[in-house]
Parts: structure tokens; sequence; C-alpha cells
């Protein structure tokens, strides 16, 4: 069976999508993000498309699409739904590995009642943490391991987005007892050829897969 990952972040905005689609295309995997918030322009997966060069049958349809850039549960109440948790099972698809990419943080909520961590502990799938490197990725990363262990939810590692801080990134391997994965630089410009080549300088494909 094909190696399935999640993909999750200490917050909203801090690089994760694009994260995604550099893992998708190093890894050669299908991407799928069950729940997007937001339509208007290009939507996250559009995104993964075009920057890890993923052909269109590698991504797989959302199972919830959300008009308003919000927290799921209130962008689904805008949209006059309630997102159905158990709705939520991992594909069937298993000819390639899987990115699957949450929403937000580890406890962003689904609905009033539900949170993706809940999710993630119901699917077992190893998770990678994606954090920023600015202030506050500290208290941020512990806070997001701490919950992900509380649900006994494997942790790949972790992977930072951002300028380079090694006092910040020792800080948290060291005291999350977390594998430090690499990191990912703010890219200018941010095209799947820079994305691309920045991945093969910063991540090792062998690391996502044992």
């Amino acid at each position: 069976m094909s190696r399935q990952i999640v993909v999750v972040g200490t917050d909203t905005g801090i690089g994760k999508t694009v994260f995604s689609a550099g893992l998708a295309n190093l890894l050669g995997a299908n991407y799928w993000k069950p729940v997007q918030a937001g339509l208007e322009g290009e939507t996250d997966a559009q995104l993964v498309e075009r920057l890890g060069c993923l052909d269109a049958d590698r991504i797989l349809p959302e199972l919830y699409r959300l008009r308003t850039p919000a927290s799921p549960h209130h962008s689904a109440e805008i949209d006059g739904i309630r997102i159905d948790v158990d709705l939520l099972k991992l594909p069937e698809k298993n000819d390639r590995p899987l990115v699957i990419e949450g929403a937000g943080g580890v406890m962003v909520p689904l609905n009033y009642g539900r949170l993706y961590i809940d999710v993630f502990e119901q699917w077992q799938v190893p998770v990678v943490l994606c954090a920023s490197t600015r202030l506050g990725t500290i208290n941020h990363s512990l806070l997001s391991l701490e919950a992900l262990r509380r649900r006994q939810i494997r942790i790949l590692g972790i992977a930072f987005i951002g300028e380079k801080n090694p006092e910040s990134e020792s800080a948290v391997c060291e005291m999350g007892r977390v594998r430090w994965l690499g990191r990912l630089p703010w890219l200018s410009p941010l095209t799947s050829e820079s994305l691309q080549l920045a991945f093969k300088e910063s991540f090792l494909r062998d690391d996502f897969l044992t």
C-alpha cells in the first residue's frame, strides 16, 4: 500500500500549501485537501498542481469546497452547511504516495463539536509538522507537538519555513524531541522550478518514506 502523509501547520499562512506542492513533487505523490475554505482566485489544490507540476489526475477532489476563506467550521456555517467529519475518510486510490493537507493549525475546528486533530487521530497517518521560523515559533511548535502526541499521532518530523533561525529551530527540535527534516526558505520568485530546486537542496526524500 502506498505511503500517506498528513501535512499540518502550527498556524495559518506559514507556507504549508507551498510545502505540500514541493513534497508531492519530491515524492511523486498525489495530493488531497479534504476541506477547502475560500474559492476566490487560485485554490490550494490548483496552486499545488501548478507549483508541484502535478498532472490533473494526481489532484484528488476536495470533499468540501467552501466559499469564504475562514476557519472551516465558520466558512461552512456561512454556506449553510455542516461538515460531517464521518465523511472524511482516506481515499482508496493508492497508485502513488499521498500528501494530505490540513487547514491551518492542528486544532482547527471542522464543526462545533469536532477538530481536525480528531480526524488525524482516527486516520493514524504519519504527520509532518510545518512551522514558521519567525518569532513565536517555539511556543506554537511545542504546543502542536504536545497536542499530536496526546492523541498518539505519529510525527515524522518538523519542517521549518522561512528565514534561517538556528537557535529557534534547535530549541524546538531539542525540547520537542522531534526530528528536523529541513527548512524551506522564502522563495522570490516562487515558481515550480525554484521550489523544486529548493526542495532538492533542503530535504531528503528518504526522510519522508522511512
